[in-house]
């Protein structure tokens, strides 16, 4: 949480020339003079190699000027701050001091902006972004990323666990052949309307079977009536807390070569806290380790959205 709260901190700070930075050795806090509720909380301590400012013990106050130099937070890595945004290096040298970009609000906007996104998706996102929990819909990168994975299989069947207001398995809809079948499921019947509304105006009803239900009674239900590894790919969306048992169920759904992708393992950072010890938080943290210990599937974590695990199963 530490990173990506730094890395939103250090591109805000070149937006306006009146933003602070302060650094301490133990703590640090920005905040926007115009927006005072946008204070932003973490520890830092200088990089042992280098100085965080030109005093020694840390000290310093930005503003009209770039941020550059490098920090350690909470001893995990460093940040390498520049006006295009933020460069994260490991502090490990057995990984070479390799550079990995941090998506700053711009360059997110770029990205955004070379994303190809359908007509009736972006009227989708648009309506949802005024209902409540929004947040819960994925972004258009990851709404691409699912569809591109869909047709790299060549995927016949999937299933979605957390359809909310349909965003994602309306993206996997959409590329999936006349023949193709989509079991969504979510317990929320009003965002369910919407998700029909959408599939019926892309004329794509006929491939989606909504299921409206907990996820877990949906999963076991096909495990009686499906054929085992009769699905292709499984997107899960949904109770964090219940990562583990949709994971088990879909892996006797999903063909050995088929995909399995799981949203949120990142929990905004969280999971690399030590600090922080929520249950959802050390669900997710659970999760991780233990599908990193699985060797039925091969795994990559992408950072995407609020990260995403692709699981190949073997």
């Amino acid at each position: 949480m530490a990173i990506s709260a730094f890395s939103y901190i250090a591109s805000a700070s070149y937006s306006n020339r009146n933003h602070k930075l302060r650094c301490w050795r133990s703590s640090f806090s920005f905040s926007p003079p115009s927006r005072p509720s946008s204070r932003c909380h973490g520890k830092i301590r200088a990089h042992k190699h280098g100085k965080v400012s030109s005093r020694s013990n840390g000290v310093t106050v930005l503003s009209s000027a770039f941020f550059r130099g490098k920090i350690r937070i909470r001893g995990y890595c460093m940040l390498s701050t520049s006006p295009n945004g933020v460069a994260v290096i490991s502090s490990n040298e057995n990984y070479g001091n390799k550079e990995v970009i941090s998506v700053t609000p711009q360059l997110y906007e770029y990205i955004l902006a070379n994303v190809r996104e359908p007509e009736i998706l972006r009227e989708l996102r648009e309506e949802t972004a005024g209902m409540q929990g929004s947040q819960m819909q994925v972004s258009p990168d990851q709404a691409q990323l699912l569809a591109m994975l869909v047709q790299i299989l060549g995927a016949q069947r999937c299933i979605e666990i957390g359809v909310y207001t349909g965003y994602s398995s309306l993206a996997i809809a959409l590329v999936l052949p006349e023949s193709g079948r989509l079991v969504a499921c979510d317990r929320d019947a009003k965002c369910l309307e919407v998700a029909k509304r959408y599939y019926k105006r892309a004329g794509v009803s006929h491939k989606v079977e909504v299921k409206h239900a907990l996820a877990i009674n949906v999963l076991e239900s096909l495990i009686e009536t499906e054929e085992p590894g009769c699905f292709d790919f499984a997107f899960v969306d949904a109770e964090k807390r219940m990562y583990k048992e949709y994971y088990e169920l879909l892996l006797q759904l999903v063909r050995p070569g088929g995909v399995i992708v799981i949203d949120n393992v990142l929990w905004h950072g969280r999971v690399a806290d030590p600090l922080v010890n929520d249950k959802k938080t050390m669900s997710i943290r659970d999760f991780n380790r233990s599908i990193f210990e699985d060797k039925r599937v091969s795994i990559c974590v992408v950072p995407i959205g609020d990260g995403m695990t692709i699981c190949c199963k073997r």
